[in-house]
């Protein structure tokens, strides 16, 4: 099973967009850098991390580099937009979380 948490810290191939932000302001990054957004339901997870932040909750979807874009919140650190690769079949489990209508 992946673990977020360890893959950040034993590894540099992601991108922290921002840090150390509200939800609203990371909701706002990842509409922004994101080609394609897909919004999810708070405590969904992806990658293993619960999803905290204010519904519908943005992720973001680049099919082209491979990544996904979520907010990531970590105790005593706040909130980050994280910029991870993943395997096509995460992004399609990315998009079967969508919530209809958004």
């Amino acid at each position: 099973m992946f673990c977020l948490e360890t893959y950040l810290q034993e590894s540099d191939d992601y991108d922290i967009l921002i840090s150390r932000a509200g939800f609203k302001d990371c909701a706002k990054v990842i509409e922004e850098n994101a080609r394609e957004i897909i919004y999810v339901n708070a405590g969904e997870k992806i990658l293993g991390a619960r999803i905290i932040g204010i519904p519908p909750v943005p992720v973001g979807v680049n099919e082209e580099k491979g990544t996904i874009l979520f907010p990531y919140t970590k105790p005593c650190y706040g909130t980050a937009v994280v910029e991870i690769p993943v395997e096509n079949e995460e992004i399609d489990k990315v998009r079967d979380l969508n919530i209809k209508g958004c």
